[in-house]
């Protein structure tokens, strides 16, 4: 009886308490997480209704001509099946110019990147006159060019197209090649048939879009050059772009040609893949993610505990005095709250200064608890020097998002080495 008295006031059986303890709290650290996830779902549904109201993320493929043609097909019994088909042609060349004005659109405590934009889109087609199709007729008479746009919502004024020089009208229609409603240019008296150069078009536009704008290829050669008023862009698709960034702006230039994609010049009907597969773009990125930011401070939840219940075991091994393990349970609260004080705040201000003011707030009611435990002002300093470094080591790593694992790693050796020095001290015996 004596020998398990003695042992339940051991430093073995506090440490056994405090780690139990340190684990207990890993079960609220996981209900912040998942809150944190579940306020990010609903930040995303808030900003997908934005969005949905101003235009969608758009997708653009330039003009491509189409050609309507009847196929005769005779049988064995003489009977006579005509078929009706379609042919599409992709343009010689292609160049894209894109001007980007990016704005943030509000609504509650959510925001959404959105955009207008002044697009200008020249190219070239092949002349077609010599083209024929064994037992078809092809009607030229019939021809168009079909214009991609994502989100037609997203088009703001009538769209200027000239081909040749010559003034077209654009409309809506469906196109089938990539399964998404384009704009129509009906290309009547124009006859094609007897065009021994081609034609060139040119094509300017004012189109709205939210979060990103992409294009595909679908010339032999296609050129694009985007800039905006954007200091944080991704570039996103199977192709990279040269580029400059700087602090208020960025201009990103593609060239891309027809051997880097699996397009070809040609094809009939909807024979044809997707060709969201080979776009390519830019993507106008919020680097004031709070959320990441949260979730990745949410996942030290364990270091924080840890570190604090071990400055205060310290405390009671080297002073000998007794900390009831509900102190040790309060102050692990504590540093939990952290985490939802740092979410809710930064729903409202921002990351940085709700880390600012989330911390100062845990910190001075650990030590002014701490304090009435200690009944010492040096182990009191002690512990605020120590959550001070803590939570600025933290805050640091957090924006080093590169460098994060290296810092945290360097950072983790050098704090197990100080344990490891300051409890050579204690007799664990």
């Amino acid at each position: 009886m004596e020998t398990k008295e003695k042992f339940t006031q051991s430093l073995t059986f506090k440490a056994m308490i405090v780690i139990g303890l340190t684990l207990l709290l890993l079960i609220p650290n996981a209900m912040i997480q998942n809150l944190i996830s579940e306020r990010q779902e609903q930040s995303r549904t808030t900003i997908h209704a934005i969005n949905e109201k101003w235009s969608l993320a758009q997708t653009l493929c330039p003009p491509v001509l189409v050609i309507p043609y009847t196929t005769t097909i005779v049988e064995k019994n003489k009977e006579t099946d005509y078929q009706e088909h379609v042919l599409y042609l992709t343009p010689e060349n292609t160049k894209i110019d894109v001007r980007l004005f990016p704005e943030e659109r509000h609504l509650s405590i959510y925001k959404s990147i959105v955009y207008e934009s002044d697009i200008h889109i020249g190219g070239h087609f092949a002349p077609v006159g010599r083209l024929s199709i064994e037992n078809s007729v092809l009607h030229f008479d019939k021809a168009y060019l079909s214009l991609g746009i994502s989100d037609l919502r997203g088009i703001s004024q009538e769209i200027d197209l000239k081909i040749n020089g010559k003034n077209y009208p654009a409309e809506a229609g469906f196109g089938s090649f990539d399964n998404q409603k384009n704009m129509h240019i009906e290309l009547k008296n124009m006859q094609l048939q007897d065009s021994s150069d081609g034609f060139s078009f040119d094509c300017f536009l004012k189109l709205k879009g939210s979060s990103s704008i992409s294009f595909i290829p679908i010339a032999k050669t296609t050129t694009v050059n985007v800039s905006g008023d954007w200091n944080a862009p991704g570039f996103i698709g199977n192709f990279l772009p040269e580029y400059t960034v700087n602090d208020t702006s960025f201009s990103a230039a593609w060239n891309v040609l027809s051997f880097n994609r699996s397009i070809p010049e040609s094809w009939t009907d909807a024979a044809i893949g997707t060709l969201k597969d080979v776009s390519f773009g830019v993507s106008l990125i919020d680097r004031v993610d709070h959320y990441q930011q949260n979730m990745r401070s949410a996942k030290y939840a364990l270091l924080f505990i840890g570190l604090t219940f071990v400055v205060f075991f310290f405390v009671e091994a080297l002073t000998k005095k007794r900390i009831h393990p509900v102190q040790y349970l309060l102050v692990g609260i504590a540093l939990i709250l952290f985490y939802s004080l740092l979410l809710s705040i930064s729903e409202q201000i921002g990351f940085v200064w709700a880390y600012l003011i989330a911390s100062m707030a845990t910190i001075s009611l650990i030590l002014f608890y701490a304090h009435s435990i200690f009944k010492d002002k040096k182990p009191t300093v002690l512990l605020g020097i120590i959550l001070t470094m803590l939570y600025v080591f933290l805050f640091v790593v957090l924006q080093l998002e590169d460098m994060a694992l290296l810092i945290g790693s360097l950072g983790l050796f050098l704090i197990l080495g100080i344990i490891m020095f300051v409890s050579r001290k204690i007799q664990w015996y």
